[in-house]
């Protein structure tokens, strides 16, 4: 079974290229010209155990939110194409992923309906890189990829000071649910009472 998609998005304000494979090594090659972003994308396929190759050119000009969100989209959707019919995947994932004084919570649900509970209140915090990410986007972000994807999910902050590190500690806590969620699990079948998800 191969479990890989790609997606390509084109817009007015985005122009986007997605390549996944969910049973990869981690191995990514990121580009969206937005550093922060790329930075995260990269810890979503390396601790997510992906190869995620992402190219992407946007109307940064104006702002980054057209660029975050439609690669959001495509990465989501690209993921839901290669998860396939989900057999055998263990459906369920959580834990609490730390990055220094930061700590977060992640529990999500490959279960094909789209559900996003976010409880992570930043500090006031600049812009992030150049040119800018805002700090607000990450949100954004998340809840892109994870409705597009058909992901049921929540996450939380426990605690943190730092920005930067509450952000990365979401991005990695997602890419190691999802890492657990999509793994094949030896029962085999589709782990639904419906028989589908």
């Amino acid at each position: 079974m191969t479990r890989t998609a790609q997606r390509r998005r084109s817009t007015k304000e985005t122009s986007i290229e997605v390549d996944i494979d969910l049973d990869g090594t981690g191995d990514t090659d990121i580009s969206t010209g937005i550093p922060f972003y790329d930075h995260m994308l990269d810890q979503l396929g390396r601790h997510g155990g992906f190869d995620l190759r992402v190219q992407a050119v946007g109307d940064l000009q104006i702002d980054t939110h057209h660029t975050v969100e439609d690669v959001a989209i495509a990465i989501g959707e690209a993921f839901a194409e290669a998860l396939g019919d989900k057999s055998g995947v263990r459906r369920f994932a959580s834990g609490r992923y730390p990055l220094d004084e930061a700590l977060v919570d992640v529990a999500l649900d490959l279960s094909g309906r789209p559900w996003v509970e976010w409880h992570v209140p930043l500090p006031e915090c600049l812009a992030l890189g150049d040119p800018a990410f805002d700090p607000q986007l990450a949100e954004h972000a998340v809840a892109s990829f994870a409705t597009a994807a058909n992901i049921t999910l929540h996450v939380e902050l426990i605690r943190g000071r730092n920005v930067h590190h509450i952000i990365e500690a979401t991005f990695k806590g997602l890419a190691r649910t999802l890492r657990d969620a999509v793994r094949i699990d030896d029962a085999g079948g589709v782990p639904s009472t419906k028989g589908v998800l």
